[in-house]
């Protein structure tokens, strides 16, 4: 691979992690206050009606998700950075043969060839 390529591939990885890194950020801004009271920002030491306390621990938990998913691409893409320091980006980490530049414009943190990724999900899932 061209270093010329390489030095696009790792500036859109570094963007995208900034972006995540900051997303992650306003969750945790957001709904990753301890408590349920904290949260809502109410002192007083009345309780919540239920309908509320649902909204509110839903919410909690969508921000759980989101920031969880969030840390997974995070660290998918510090491992792509990684095989663009060693050396080793660009190729398939299951059969050896280089990723389509196709694949890498569209998913620059990918570590598998169209073909292993889908043989993979097959795979996993049980579907074709």
């Amino acid at each position: 691979m061209k270093k010329s390529d390489l030095k696009k591939y790792e500036a859109a990885l570094l963007k995208k992690r900034d972006e995540m890194l900051r997303e992650m950020g306003k969750v945790e801004d957001g709904h990753g206050k301890a408590t349920l009271k904290e949260a809502t920002g109410d002192l007083s030491s009345h309780s919540y009606h239920m309908a509320d306390q649902g909204t509110d621990h839903m919410e909690r938990e969508m921000a759980f998700m989101v920031k969880s998913k969030s840390g997974r691409l995070v660290y998918h893409i510090d491992e792509a950075l990684r095989r663009i320091k060693d050396g080793s980006y660009g190729a398939c980490q299951s059969c050896g043969k280089q990723i389509s530049a196709s694949r890498l414009n569209a998913v620059p943190h990918a570590r598998m060839c169209i073909d292993c990724k889908s043989a993979e999900e097959v795979k996993k899932t049980g579907r074709r």
